[in-house]
């Protein structure tokens, strides 16, 4: 293709995918009620042991709240759109190898992306209710909109992906930038950072919590590591058989010259 045919297909993917965002933003818009409906219920099982409220901060808070909302959800709603058309644009630059390779990490990254974000959202409730249940009693909590969806976002997000990244790992192995046996020797320091992480999102009282999450972790790690050793073993049988042909090859040819 030439520069301008490839211009011309970038517009026609961004403009899909451009329409994709804004039909999913306007339904992210209409259900933005329920969604703060969702986000509002902590706040509410909190007001019944002390005074703590949802507020905005400024007159069009409350709009530009139900903006953001319709953002986020739009972006999430037209994935597949947009990551189709990513997808569709850079497949013709790409190898057989890295198509498979693309897609066996957009199959696997996806439902592990999402399941992550719903334990987010399990889990986001009794986050807020221990960290605003830190104050006494006798003090009002209140809680700015917008701050408090930023911080219900993130946690949501980063419980999303802490479960692709297994697939990252896969994926490094797969390129060869990362060997199975690295994985697996650095078993306690991805054990680590596991119980860390899960101990930072999920700062409730008792440990159970704590341990819902971890160990789904610990187990696609694992699972990433045993990949990545079976893959790893697979290529080097190939090489093997390569160099073990190749030496057939050239023995006989230098019986040949040495006759």
């Amino acid at each position: 293709m030439t520069l301008l045919a490839h211009l011309q297909e970038a517009r026609k993917r961004l403009v899909r995918a451009a329409l994709g965002l804004l039909l999913g933003a306007a339904v992210g818009y209409l259900l933005s009620d329920q969604i703060i409906d969702v986000l509002r219920a902590p706040i509410v099982a909190l007001a019944t042991s002390r005074d703590a409220s949802l507020n905005y901060d400024s007159v069009s808070a409350a709009f530009d709240l139900k903006v953001k909302i319709a953002v986020f959800a739009g972006l999430a709603l037209s994935s597949p759109v947009w990551l189709y058309q990513l997808f569709a644009f850079s497949v013709p630059g790409l190898t057989r190898r890295e198509k498979t390779y693309t897609v066996g990490f957009a199959a696997a990254a996806a439902p592990l992306f999402v399941t992550g974000c719903l334990v987010g959202l399990t889990l986001f409730p009794h986050v807020v209710e221990l960290l605003a249940g830190i104050a006494p009693s006798e003090d009002s909590t209140v809680l700015v909109a917008s701050y408090y969806f930023d911080f219900v976002l993130k946690l949501v997000l980063a419980c999303g992906v802490a479960f692709v990244l297994p697939v990252f790992v896969v994926l490094l192995n797969f390129v060869g930038v990362l060997s199975g046996t690295a994985i697996v020797t650095s078993w306690r320091i991805v054990l680590l950072g596991v119980m860390l992480f899960s101990a930072i999102a999920t700062p409730s009282a008792d440990v159970m919590s704590m341990f819902l999450l971890a160990v789904p972790m610990a187990l696609l790690f694992a699972a990433a590591a045993a990949v990545a050793v079976l893959h790893d073993r697979a290529a080097g049988r190939r090489a093997s058989g390569l160099e073990t042909g190749a030496s057939d090859i050239e023995q006989p040819s230098r019986d040949h010259s040495y006759a």
